[in-house]
């Protein structure tokens, strides 16, 4: 019995030295190291035009003109005034004020009753007679916008035509007073153009509206209750193309030149813009444009995606002499790479660090991997104490398989978008369209609390305007 006893354990001492004898693993794991912050990835990634065609019918042009001006529109109640001028006037809208364009430059036609009292010098005497006639004074005006918004007219005086001439009756004699009339109208025409200058600088106040509009604009705009998505737009300029006028329609282009791109989380704040940034004439408006599709996942949300699918999970090498089973799984970031803290059980035990660059894949739109590897402390010891990990399928079968689905909520992200694309009525005459022409992958983003996937939507917004309200 002694000596099979001897057998016995002299076998099993055999046995037991032949199988691999288990290693503790203690690497030293990466330092956790970022490039960019999520804010600086919403904030400066995705410049884009939209492009605004502004058709204004000269007809609208007139209805406004003509609804400004009524009545009574100029009056001279001295024959004091003006060098003693010995004249007094008073000046009425007598019809439809006529607007055209031809040449760069607004034709107007704008038809007055005139009441006129004036001194005659007849025999010596100075006898003050009145008088009423009608006329047309027409003028044409250069019209520009300043780069600080400020309205900027130069109007000439473009001549008249009289349609019912100037007479006083002197002892029951019509005696025609033309000459005197029109010689004080065209003593008086720059005086009209240049008032007319001065007023339209005074009044018509674009920045205002303009900034309203600029902040209205920049307020985000919910797509998706269920994600908690909003459009967001960080205008940086303004373009416009010189006007151009065809027939009886003015045209020009707009192009608001910001960032665009869609955010998750918390309604974003922001606080309202104080001023414009100067106003840039070019002579091509792009009308391409371009959304940042956002997909957020924490790595702590993804590490979880993957430990579902991989924790518990045994793999065997060499002809299953040696065998591990994965037991946790973290992530973190350095840099351009996914860091990967995987537990390990079995023929080794502790943890390995893997490095891979995310990606986004189109085709199966999730976050995956390419170029996965060990770490090179990992890889140091790997190769004194466990080669055949290093020989084995094991990291090549991880970057194939470990995958974070981020595909449903862009396609929905880019479903509502285009829903919101589509003949959108944003205020009365101003109406929004466009669509999306490509979706195209930028790049998975590491930053301190999450992988940012970002997906480009690239095509074509028009922001019609028709008409004047």
């Amino acid at each position: 019995m002694s000596r099979i006893l001897v057998v016995y354990l002299a076998f099993g001492w055999l046995m037991l030295s032949c199988q691999p004898s288990q290693k503790r693993l203690n690497p030293q794991a990466p330092k956790e190291a970022y490039n960019t912050t999520e804010m600086e990835v919403r904030n400066d990634r995705f410049l884009s035009t939209v492009h605004v065609p502004v058709s204004i019918a000269l007809g609208d042009i007139e209805r406004q003109i003509n609804a400004q001006v009524n009545g009574v529109i100029y009056e001279d109640n001295s024959l004091e005034d003006n060098n003693n001028d010995n004249f007094m006037t008073k000046v009425w809208k007598r019809g439809t004020i006529i607007v055209n364009a031809q040449d760069s430059l607004f034709h107007f036609t704008v038809p007055l009753r005139i009441w006129a009292k004036a001194g005659v010098s007849v025999l010596g005497f100075t006898q003050y007679k009145e008088t009423e006639f009608e006329i047309d004074l027409r003028f044409k005006t250069k019209f520009d916008l300043d780069h600080d918004w400020t309205v900027h007219t130069q109007t000439q005086a473009d001549g008249y035509g009289w349609v019912r001439r100037p007479t006083v009756s002197v002892v029951g004699v019509n005696i025609p007073i033309t000459n005197i009339v029109g010689r004080l109208i065209d003593k008086n025409l720059g005086t009209i153009t240049k008032t007319l200058d001065q007023q339209i600088r005074r009044n018509v106040d674009l920045r205002t509206p303009v900034l309203k509009a600029w902040n209205t604009l920049r307020e985000p705009y919910l797509i998706s209750e269920k994600y908690r998505t909003y459009l967001q737009v960080v205008p940086k300029r303004v373009l416009i193309t010189p006007l151009r006028f065809e027939g009886r329609t003015i045209r020009a282009t707009i192009g608001i030149e910001g960032f665009t791109l869609t955010t998750t989380g918390a309604r974003p704040d922001i606080r309202p813009a104080v001023s414009l940034p100067d106003l840039t004439v070019v002579s091509q408006v792009k009308d391409d444009f371009q959304i940042g599709l956002l997909s957020e996942a924490s790595y702590q949300e993804a590490a979880r995606i993957v430990a579902d699918e991989f924790v518990g999970k045994s793999f065997s090498f060499s002809e299953n002499r040696y065998t591990i089973t994965i037991t946790s799984m973290e992530m973190y970031g350095q840099n351009e790479n996914l860091i990967i803290k995987a537990g390990l059980k079995g023929t080794i035990n502790g943890d390995i660090y893997l490095r891979g660059r995310p990606y986004y894949d189109a085709r199966s739109q999730t976050i995956s991997l390419k170029d996965l590897a060990y770490d090179l402390d990992t890889k140091n010891i790997l190769q004194q104490s466990a080669s055949w990990l290093l020989k084995g399928t094991f990291a090549r079968t991880l970057e194939k398989q470990l995958t974070i689905p981020v595909g449903s909520q862009i396609a929905e992200m880019q479903k509502l978008l285009q829903d919101k694309l589509k003949n959108n009525q944003l205020a009365k005459g101003v109406v929004v369209n466009g669509r999306i022409d490509e979706i195209k992958p930028d790049q998975v983003y590491l930053t301190p609390t999450s992988l940012l996937a970002v997906v480009n939507a690239r095509g074509r917004i028009d922001v019609k305007v028709d008409g004047l309200q």
